[in-house]
């Protein structure tokens, strides 16, 4: 993968989005029972080469930086460095094997339909339950959630293109991280590359506990970039 387009977490500041990265907005869209269902594509932001984006939740010109943090704002990176497989759950199913890293889910719960991923893995022999599967997975913002296709041992990743998307749920009243797809490359603000993998979510609301990766506090606390 290219490493001219990359994310480069500053020390207690903005992200510096850097190659000419496309940002978007987007929407979750829920169904009548209030049930995750799909991403919307809402919006374009202008297209920059090199832009900033806050990081500490205060800035008035949201997604971008405005120098807000520089008021005091600890963005002190704290996520286990360790690989994704090494920390990860493992859920054994018939078909599917499912991965599991509970403290990066950013609460956008597609992953709660139906009958769960945790409960439509065991039933993955069935092809409508595995397509499920594969469909609430596909959804995960945080990559929280990972497949194995347990015939070839190798994750099931859909194709994405590279972009960053901010977020709003509007079932939750609240707006959510920034979802990065397409395995960009993220850097830690002491110059270390975290792993690569098709899709992060990275905290926007200052506030989570696994900085810089979202772990739901803008759910918890009605976080919102139209304020």
């Amino acid at each position: 993968m290219s490493d001219e387009r990359r994310i480069t977490v500053t020390e207690d500041g903005p992200y510096e989005v850097k190659g000419g990265v496309p940002l978007v907005e987007q929407s979750i869209a829920v169904n009548e029972a209030g049930e995750s269902k799909d991403w919307l594509k809402t919006g374009d932001h202008a297209d920059k080469t090199t832009y900033y984006l806050c990081r500490c939740g205060k800035s008035g010109n949201k997604p971008f930086c405005d120098n807000s943090h520089k008021q005091g704002f600890d963005g002190t990176e704290v996520a286990d460095r360790a690989p994704y497989a090494e920390q990860a759950k493992r859920i054994d199913g018939p078909r599917y094997t499912l991965m599991d890293q509970e403290d990066l889910c950013a609460l956008a719960r597609f992953c709660d339909t139906y009958d769960t991923a945790w409960k439509e893995v065991k039933q993955s022999d069935d092809p409508e339950h595995a397509a499920i599967l594969l469909d609430q997975v596909k959804n995960c913002v945080s990559g929280r959630l990972v497949v194995i296709d347990n015939e070839t041992g190798e994750p099931v990743l859909a194709k994405r293109e590279q972009w960053i998307s901010t977020t709003q749920d509007p079932a939750e009243d609240c707006s959510g991280p920034l979802y990065v797809e397409g395995g960009i490359r993220v850097v830690s603000a002491h110059g270390k590359d975290y792993e690569r993998r098709n899709r992060m979510a990275l905290c926007r609301c200052g506030q989570s506990g696994n900085k810089p990766f979202c772990d739901g506090t803008h759910v918890k606390i009605g976080w919102s970039d139209r304020e």
